[in-house]
């Protein structure tokens, strides 16, 4: 098309009239409901660790860790049912006299007052005004000094406002909210997502008390606490602690591949990194290079298996989104150093110090730079053979469907990138049944050919000799760093017999073994399809043909228990098929478990999972050991009512 070419008319968009009725005016809790990814990122409903009502359970929190950090109450009880939170906190409270405002007007706080909050989170005067807009139930109340004021709202809206009132209640502030149900569609409040981010706050803040649901948090050695409770496999050396003032970072490393790192600014999880932690990358890789004094070591033989946290406290930090999830500051004051200078400055300081007290550490360091460093070169043959192939193979035309949001190439859009997934299959027959019915948009597809191999005790170099797992690298794009992950969700796909587990466990020992940090950042899913479908005969005789499902005489049943239960409510009429492959479901039904209701279990991975022993036991060469738990463990099944 030339800039001269004039592009036709839409019928439907010409007759529109553009006035100045056409321009609204948003109330400030309009905005936020109508706009609610500007404020909290994705909405979700509580399956995932970064959907929305936890960052509303963040917002008030963050305010309580405020009033903490400059000096005011130790205390901070927190309790949550599935749908609705209740935070008291015993520091100063919120002046009675603007208490409506500082939870109702936008742009409105204390923390724009640096002498009253040094180096807080929050900034912008938003967050617990978004909390308020998108509750159906907001309650706030301030107690000072023996006196104390309350006020209620729902979705932002101002319903009552108490007098001052006489209290013997201690200082602080109460707040009390349910999510709108409207704006957070089915959500529920999960345990396993809420204790994490409570801990970190005791871990980033020690003196801190945290008393969840009856249930009490803290820390007494901060970061070194944090990598003790979290980390899966034991550290190689004594975990490493330092702190001064601003700064505080441990590290150790662990016999996996990969990095993994946690970071935080003035107590918020940055889980996207930022300058701090980039210019901490740098500054220990420098380091640790100079200290064993050999210049032939790459960065990342000195951090292939670092495990590490991160932690800053930064005036007025800036970050790249209201989520705070990644630090953009350059400066960690207004006249202070800049943040990278600060953190070499302080690495190289007393992480150098700390080697050369501590002789059998650095000795324990260095080998594993050399482990590494012969590992890599050991592979580069064999990794630029790899590449070599690739080039030769198209993955999109042999392995991979992949979704419009990659073909388009969405580099920068994180919100595409939330909505994409992958389902790994084995075989032609289930590819085919999901690939049919598959959301093109934001689903892929990669196929498996036969079981792949088990890497268990394996290197990497197994990933570049094997075309099955280098394929699959190159489709998710994890070969360098899986901050490159091209799908949010990576959703094994197998199916529900014997040897679907087999291949399920195969595939998990891979991630497990050379990408573990894509588990415990909950990108890896478990397809969970039914085993039996049990319907009226009368009904799917005359559907014959037809693959639709009737609701009410037809139930798919991921358990014996549902089977049974579908049965007695069918009586005679009951006919059960047992699906046991992925193949065998036709793509209208496959409709059911790929689309808005599937179900899908993301794998976690926490220390008392005891996951290395477990890889040892069921991946490992004790094959007699296996037998003999197998025997031990037998359940017959009964398939008499099985067609």
């Amino acid at each position: 098309m030339t800039e001269n070419e004039i592009l036709p008319s839409d019928p439907e968009t010409a007759e529109i009239n553009y006035t100045e009725d056409n321009i609204v005016t948003l109330s400030w809790n309009d905005h936020i409901r109508e706009r609610p990814g500007m404020y909290i990122g994705k909405l979700g409903d509580g399956s995932s660790a970064d959907d929305g009502i936890y960052v509303l359970l963040k917002e008030v929190l963050d305010n309580t860790i405020d009033e903490f950090m400059m000096g005011f109450g130790k205390q901070v009880d927190v309790e949550v049912t599935e749908s609705s939170v209740k935070v008291r906190d015993f520091g100063r409270g919120i002046p009675l006299g603007k208490l409506v405002d500082a939870v109702s007007k936008m742009n409105t706080g204390g923390k724009y007052d640096t002498k009253v909050f040094k180096k807080s989170i929050g900034q912008n005067g938003v967050g617990v005004k978004a909390v308020n807009a998108m509750s159906t139930d907001f309650r706030v109340c301030s107690f000072r000094d023996g006196k104390m004021k309350e006020a209620r709202f729902s979705a932002g809206n101002l319903l009552e406002e108490s007098e001052l009132k006489d209290t013997d209640q201690p200082n602080g502030t109460l707040v009390e909210f349910t999510p709108d149900p409207m704006i957070f569609t089915d959500y529920r409040f999960r345990d396993d997502y809420i204790i994490p981010l409570l801990k970190n706050y005791t871990y980033l803040n020690t003196g801190l008390t945290i008393v969840f649901n009856g249930q009490k948090f803290q820390s007494r050695h901060g970061l070194l606490d944090l990598l003790s409770d979290t980390m899966t496999n034991d550290p190689r050396y004594p975990i490493i602690h330092l702190q001064e003032g601003d700064i505080e970072i441990a590290l150790t490393h662990a016999p996996q591949y990969g990095e993994e790192y946690y970071s935080f600014v003035n107590g918020q999880h940055t889980t996207q990194g930022g300058t701090h932690l980039t210019a901490f990358k740098e500054a220990v890789s420098r380091t640790i290079k100079e200290f064993i004094g050999k210049t032939q070591y790459e960065y990342s033989d000195i951090r292939n298996g670092i495990v590490a946290a991160v932690s800053v406290k930064v005036m007025e930090p800036m970050f790249e989104s209201q989520t705070k999830t990644k630090l953009s500051s350059q400066l960690m004051d207004k006249d202070g150093p800049t943040i990278a200078k600060a953190m070499s400055d302080f690495v190289k300081t007393h992480l150098d110090n700390y080697l050369h007290r501590n002789p059998e550490t650095a000795d324990t360091i260095k080998k594993i730079v050399e482990d590494n460093e012969r590992e890599r070169k050991a592979m580069a043959g064999v990794t630029k053979k790899a590449r070599e192939q690739a080039k030769k193979v198209n993955i999109h035309n042999k392995k991979l469907l992949d979704c419009r949001v990659h073909l388009n190439d969405v580099r920068g859009n994180e919100e595409k990138k939330l909505q994409s997934s992958i389902f790994i299959t084995e075989g032609d027959s289930a590819a085919g049944s999901i690939t049919k019915i598959r959301n093109v948009e934001t689903q892929a597809v990669f196929s498996l050919r036969g079981k792949p191999k088990n890497t268990y005790g394996k290197t990497k170099k197994m990933v570049y000799e094997n075309d099955e797992f280098y394929q699959l690298q190159a489709a998710l794009n994890i070969e360098d760093s899986i901050d490159n992950l091209r799908y949010n969700k990576v959703i094994i796909a197998t199916d529900a017999d014997v040897d679907g587990m087999h291949i399920r466990m195969l595939l998990l020992t891979f991630f497990l073994q050379f990408f573990p940090d894509l588990v415990k950042k909950g990108h890896v899913h478990i397809l969970q399809t039914p085993l039996f479908r049990v319907r009226n005969k009368k009904t799917s005789k005359r559907s014959a043909g037809k693959a639709r499902q009737v609701a009410e005489d037809t139930y798919y049943c991921y358990s014996d228990e549902e089977r049974l239960a579908a049965i007695e409510k069918l009586g005679a009429n009951a006919e059960i098929t047992r699906f046991k492959g992925l193949g065998e479901i036709s793509p209208e039904e496959f409709r059911n478990f790929i689309g808005e209701n599937m179900l899908a279990d993301q794998v976690s991975l926490h220390k008392q999972d005891g996951v290395a022993e477990m890889l040892r036991f069921y991946m490992g060469k004790n094959s007699l050991e296996r037998q003999n738990f197998i025997i031990d463990n037998l359940v017959v099944e009964d398939d008499s009512q099985i067609s």
